[in-house]
């Protein structure tokens, strides 16, 4: 029984072909495209202005050298909301619990962030792996602890995508097996789980959406001190 818990973290297959290119590919088709008319409809215009708002609060504090990443955070910031978003939908898979596309995105952006900063001003990027002020016997410790914190960066943005995610999904599950055995023995007791488990769907639809806002946030941060 535990182990089935986990099964829904598996990524489906087809004939032993697996399936999580469809399942991170076909979500994109749902969002509307632009059309040619004057006024557009009310989807269209909450996409725009979420998108809008959204790149106007992550560019605002960088220079103008880091608003050339706008359209890639942008888009992966859509891209990570719709996926976990319908990753809560029933019978569905959600890409984002897997550690192994997460990395995929956290490392390679923030391997170029750490570029720019060394091609465009080495100096301050170097500088950032030792405070000023810094006493001369404390340098050497000071310079591997600051080394090591940089590349668990990338480390701590995927894990903390896929941590928060399956955590979610696996206390929905329980609450949710509970309810289900719970409905013919003890009703009244059902129906508070029932109830529980609603709120806690509400939160992990916000948890989502918070999720994926950090995961850009910190990759922005990132960008700025090397930009």
């Amino acid at each position: 029984m535990n182990l089935s818990f986990f099964d829904q973290f598996l990524s489906p297959s087809l004939l032993g072909i697996p399936l999580i290119t469809l399942a991170i590919t076909i979500p994109w088709l749902m969002f509307p495209t632009p059309s040619n008319r004057w006024l557009n409809n009310r989807l269209m215009t909450l996409q725009s202005w979420f998108i809008n708002r959204f790149t106007y609060q992550l560019m605002q504090p960088l220079n103008l050298g880091g608003h050339k990443w706008a359209t890639i955070l942008t888009t992966l910031m859509l891209f990570l909301i719709t996926m976990n978003l319908l990753g809560l939908l029933p019978y569905t898979f959600t890409p984002t619990t897997q550690l192994s596309l997460n990395m995929a995105l956290a490392l390679p952006l923030w391997t170029t962030t750490v570029l720019i900063g060394l091609f465009n001003q080495p100096t301050i990027a170097l500088g950032h792996l030792l405070p000023e002020g810094t006493p001369t016997p404390l340098i050497p410790i000071l310079i591997i602890i600051e080394t090591i914190s940089l590349f668990i960066r990338p480390l701590a943005l995927g894990v903390r995508l896929t941590a928060n995610l399956t955590a979610g999904h696996l206390l929905m599950q329980l609450i949710a097996t509970a309810a289900f055995v719970l409905i013919t023995i003890m009703p009244t007791v059902a129906f508070l789980t029932s109830l529980i488990l609603f709120l806690l769907t509400i939160l992990e639809v916000a948890v989502a959406m918070i999720q994926a806002y950090v995961f850009v946030l910190l990759l922005s941060l990132y960008l700025q001190e090397n930009v």
